[in-house]
């Protein structure tokens, strides 16, 4: 069993993966880009059965970018194909091992059957409490910021918590979740391609070499214990004596040196 990194009462994590390098993973091996995102695809069942040992409640993973439709036709049929018998094959299992599954992004340019899936999917596994286990597909981070900022009429002025209410309906996401905490791209690539960028504003970042059809709970348990080494500011200086911080709106707060 994977051992979790964080300490007993810590908050369970938020984390996100883009699962990148399956083509070229295929490639290096002498096989085609079909055969690599298939593998891509079975490396998720056995990092998501470790996260919740490894002190995660939420798992967000990048499967389908809006900017994939630009592939050749044929790849996005297949990875379109790809994601709905995932969906189908896994459902049960989320639902017995307690993992609620949302598939976030776009859903009116997918196919119906593929909407049929996600559907039957979400609703099978609703009742999950042991990790939530969030799948972008057809998901554009400033295309749903774009909608949300839409939603608003002239005359209302959002706060940070109804923007998040608003961007959490244009993801399909449901209730507006926690900040990423550690965000992981395997592939060897050091971008974020538009993935989540609202929601990780302050998360931790973490670029791996490794492709992701090679990622394991190893490399899960790894990422984690990295995370829980670095030290999070949020902008502020570590704890120690001396003056308070000034704090915006705060009466008589005093201003720190920095």
């Amino acid at each position: 069993m994977v051992q979790s990194t964080l300490k007993d009462g810590a908050t369970p994590l938020h984390v996100a993966i883009i699962m990148d390098g399956n083509g070229r993973w295929a490639t290096r091996h002498g096989l085609s880009r079909s055969f690599g995102h298939r593998a891509g695809a079975r490396a998720i069942p056995g990092v998501v059965r470790a996260a919740p040992n490894c002190g995660i409640g939420t798992l967000s993973l990048f499967a389908f970018s809006a900017d994939n439709w630009g592939r050749p036709c044929a790849e996005v049929d297949e990875l379109l194909a790809l994601f709905q018998h995932f969906l189908e094959g896994e459902a049960a299992r989320c639902r017995a091992e307690g993992v609620r599954l949302s598939i976030i992004g776009r859903r009116d340019r997918l196919p119906s059957s593929l909407c049929r899936a996600i559907h039957a999917a979400e609703q099978q596994s609703v009742d999950g409490r042991a990790l939530h286990l969030r799948i972008a597909i057809d998901y554009s981070s400033r295309g749903s910021i774009l909608e949300a900022a839409r939603s608003y009429s002239g005359a209302s002025v959002p706060t940070s918590a109804s923007f998040a209410a608003a961007l959490a309906r244009a993801d399909h996401s449901g209730a507006p979740l926690t900040a990423v905490d550690l965000l992981i791209r395997t592939g060897g690539e050091h971008r974020l391609s538009d993935f989540l960028l609202w929601e990780s504003a302050y998360a931790e970042l973490l670029f791996l070499p490794i492709a992701w059809p090679d990622f394991t709970d190893k490399d899960l348990t790894e990422a984690v214990a990295e995370f829980t080494r670095r030290e999070r500011r949020f902008g502020a200086l570590p704890p120690f004596g001396g003056t308070p911080p000034r704090i915006p709106g705060a009466q008589g707060a005093a201003c720190r040196s920095i």
